[in-house]
């Protein structure tokens, strides 16, 4: 797909978006944003929607246009700037939809995440295995190819939590996940050993919310909460056998930190997690 034909990013579009929620705050139509900036109705208009590149300048022109005097939201605002910046993500444009690229986009400029699952395991605490083994699951099938596209990409996704400044990683993850068996006990039994290797990591926390805490919001969806450079700039990927999507407005925001907060509270402590993963591993 040639450049200016492909869809614009996540970041584009969350930059788009951000910058109409500060010209509809000052109530600034489109065509007088474009008149007090030197530029037309149908620009400011592509500008919001991510389809047109902008420069950190311009960012900054506008959001002081439309009385931002917020500096740190500012100066995050600029950083998303610069037109598309190509990611190893982009070897899958075209073989794999579109949201996963966003989600791979996403991990790659979070300063750290916070993740909860109650079926599935995290998708970057994940064994080769154990993620072909969810694939070969779905209905209705995929092909072979498709597959092994998959689990390459979801295993590159798990870059970011390696190198030399790897992200904080926080996963909360319901005792139900533990004992599902997905690829059955020698994949399973890998897969935990896994994940009780990635918890001994520092910047990387396992907690496990046991049978019998009662209720679980949100109980239904995968949760990765993403954090920028500003709480306001934060990204939720919410995930459901049905669709996945993200959202970033303020009171979901606010919303999904209260449900993560709450599933932390109901957690066993680290070490005690540690014990009941290796305790179902063992009893496989």
């Amino acid at each position: 797909m040639p450049p200016s034909k492909l869809p614009p990013t996540i970041r584009q579009r969350r930059l788009g978006t951000e910058l109409r929620r500060l010209r509809e705050l000052a109530q600034v139509s489109a065509t007088e944003a474009g008149r007090l900036h030197g530029a037309t109705q149908s620009r400011i208009s592509n500008i919001e929607s991510g389809g047109y590149p902008v420069s950190a300048d311009r960012v900054r022109t506008l959001a002081r246009l439309y009385g931002c005097s917020d500096e740190p939201l500012i100066e995050a605002l600029a950083s998303m700037t610069g037109g598309r910046t190509r990611g190893w993500w982009d070897e899958y444009r075209g073989i794999l939809p579109e949201p996963s690229l966003d989600l791979a986009e996403l991990e790659h400029h979070a300063l750290r995440m916070r993740i909860a699952t109650t079926i599935y395991m995290p998708g970057l605490l994940q064994t080769p295995e154990y993620a072909r083994a969810l694939f070969r699951d779905v209905v209705p099938p995929f092909d072979p190819p498709t597959i092994e596209h998959l689990v390459s990409f979801r295993i590159k996704r798990q870059a970011v939590i390696y190198g030399e400044q790897p992200t904080p990683v926080t996963a909360i993850i319901h005792e139900a996940t533990l004992r599902m068996g997905f690829g059955g006990p020698e994949a399973t039994r890998a897969q935990l050993d896994h994940l009780v290797t990635m918890s001994e990591h520092e910047h990387i926390t396992v907690r496990v919310v046991p049978f019998g805490t009662g209720s679980y919001p949100s109980s239904g969806s995968g949760i990765i909460y993403c954090e920028a450079e500003v709480p306001q700039l934060d990204t939720v990927q919410l995930d459901t056998d049905i669709h996945s999507g993200y959202v970033g407005a303020q009171p979901q925001l606010i919303r999904y930190r209260a449900v993560l907060d709450r599933l932390e509270a109901s957690a066993l402590p680290m070490a005690k997690s540690r014990d009941l993963i290796q305790h179902v591993a063992q009893n496989l």
